[in-house]
């Protein structure tokens, strides 16, 4: 049987519901990939081309450090990975947060929450931060209500 590790960052709180159901529907362990410096919300501001996020988004080589390397990942084979979406893509922490652990062997499942996006590319944007011995995959969209039955099929169909 696999173990898997549910990792995702959340600015607002939606991507945080998200992953403690996915979870708990996968019997999965749970971490929390935190900022070394909060984001204010004036520093989520998308409408200001000068926020934090902004300028982070625009700069592609741009690391937000991470409060802690806490997330052990060489304990699991599979780790499904949860963000919002920023400008299209995944924010830039992710990449620190791929960047800053060895998953080499692993599989990475990719889940968002978003306002109106969806994860297009981003896996193949991703895989670019991670050994190529490791697979990113898409995986889904989990706006709005999401129920533990569903995403526990959802889980066992990937056959992990």
């Amino acid at each position: 049987m696999s173990k898997f590790l549910v990792a995702y960052f959340s600015a607002g709180g939606r991507t945080a519901k998200a992953a403690k159901l996915l979870a708990e529907a996968a019997g999965a362990d749970l971490y929390e990939i935190k900022p070394a410096v909060p984001y204010t919300r004036s520093d989520l501001s998308w409408i200001n081309k000068k926020s934090r996020s902004s300028l982070e988004m625009r700069d592609k080589a741009c690391r937000p450090e991470l409060s802690d390397h806490d997330a052990g990942v060489e304990k699991y084979d599979a780790i499904f990975l949860g963000f919002p979406i920023w400008w299209f893509t995944a924010p830039r922490i992710i990449r620190t947060f791929l960047e800053s652990y060895d998953f080499s062997g692993k599989t990475v499942i990719l889940f968002a929450t978003s306002g109106g996006s969806n994860l297009g590319s981003i896996d193949q944007e991703l895989q670019s931060s991670v050994p190529r011995t490791c697979t990113v995959k898409n995986g889904r969209m989990l706006n709005g209500r999401q129920k533990k039955d569903d995403l526990a099929a959802w889980v066992r169909r990937l056959h992990l």
